[in-house]
């Protein structure tokens, strides 16, 4: 029920020097310079040569699985815990996409459910590629006042030969509801929008921030890193003061210029460390398509990139308070997640211990241990 990490270096994601963390049940007691308790109800996690960051937050994860674009072969499996662990992610965004007919929103909340259970924090969007959205009560502005876990609607596909093709009127509508919804339950209220690669890119975003009163902050958009367009699109948005979200796990990783981590380090160099985040995509479809916009092939997305592409940015320059804060403290900003995102007093424990090579090594979610020594202890097996 109580643990001390001790001699750990701390990134809150900023740094703090070399501290020990006091953890009682699932909550951080206190951050000190030196913290010592006796007892066999205290347990000691030596922290020294390790380092302690913020667990990781994934915004945008098809919890359930994805339907391929391929046809039925190609729907996607549902998320495995132990690749949570794995990928150092103790909290998740669950989302629909392309398929929002044999992947259902109580499926989607039935999983939320299930991963809380099994030891990680899980919230979930309302809706998904298509505009009507589907809703649990027929409104997303009911859904996010009575559904505890829905905190926002997404992921809705604009810009793409996929897309509903929604008009401006419908988006702004889903933007106007959110907002209240947000405003009412004290969530986010956040509108998760899936670009593709289409030529309006994020015109109908700047056509209601223009003529409303609906801030360019209640959009987040994703997989920004896409192509080059949109990537240096994204610059223009972020400097009105808008969020963007980078896709880790994507066919485009194959083009230097598009993996998140670099990304991420060109959007730093521009002054915008605090409004990006990184997001995984994790079982989703990624389908390739010709210049006919015909399936040609499909890749799932893994939960685990947005580890791979942190240590990518740090071992290749970026800071790690800074990279840690496009998968900790942005994330949690951005959601409204309270308390997650930083090591604090006060604040869900949810850490991470690395070595110096930025190996992950200890995953503790909510006070308990789900890695040790690199060896994942808590696998989300059910057993009677």
């Amino acid at each position: 029920m109580i643990k001390i990490i001790k001699n750990v270096e701390v990134f809150s994601p900023q740094p703090l020097g070399r501290k020990d963390i006091l953890i009682a049940i699932d909550k951080i007691v206190a951050v000190e310079d030196s913290i010592t308790l006796n007892g066999s109800h205290v347990q000691l996690i030596d922290g020294s040569g390790k380092i302690a960051v913020p667990g990781f937050i994934d915004s945008h994860v098809h919890i359930i699985g994805g339907g391929g674009e391929g046809g039925f072969k190609t729907r996607t499996p549902e998320l495995v815990f132990s690749d949570l662990v794995k990928g150092g992610v103790t909290t998740v965004i669950g989302c629909l996409g392309t398929d929002g007919v044999t992947r259902n929103l109580n499926s989607l909340y039935a999983k939320a459910k299930a991963l809380d259970e099994e030891g990680v924090t899980c919230y979930i969007y309302s809706g998904s590629y298509r505009v009507p959205i589907v809703t649990f009560t027929g409104s997303l502005l009911q859904d996010l006042i009575l559904i505890d876990k829905v905190i926002g609607a997404g992921e809705i596909a604009i810009s793409d030969h996929r897309s509903s093709q929604p008009t401006v009127e419908e988006l702004k509508r889903i933007a106007a509801d959110a907002r209240v919804g947000g405003i009412l339950s004290g969530k986010a209220g956040i509108v998760n929008l899936h670009l593709g690669d289409g030529e309006m890119m994020l015109n109908m975003v700047y056509e209601i921030v223009s003529k409303t009163e609906i801030p360019v902050t209640q959009f987040l958009p994703t997989h920004i890193n896409r192509n080059e367009r949109l990537l240096h699109e994204g610059l223009n948005y972020v400097k009105m003061g808008g969020f963007v979200d980078f896709t880790t796990s994507t066919d485009s990783l194959s083009k230097e210029d598009l993996q998140a981590w670099k990304a991420l380090k060109l959007y730093i160099e521009n002054g915008f460390e605090d409004n990006v985040t990184f997001s995984s995509d994790g079982q989703g479809s990624l389908p390739r398509f010709n210049e006919k916009k015909e399936f040609v092939g499909l890749d799932i997305g893994k939960v685990t990139c947005n580890y791979e592409q942190f240590r990518l940015a740090v071992k290749n320059g970026v800071a790690i308070e800074k990279t840690l804060k496009a998968v900790t403290y942005n994330p949690a900003k951005i959601l409204k997640l309270q308390n997650k995102g930083t090591i604090a007093q006060g604040k869900d424990a949810d850490i991470l211990l690395l070595d110096h090579d930025l190996a992950l090594v200890d995953v503790i979610a909510k006070g308990k241990v789900l890695m040790a020594n690199h060896e994942v202890i808590v696998k989300g097996t059910f057993e009677l």
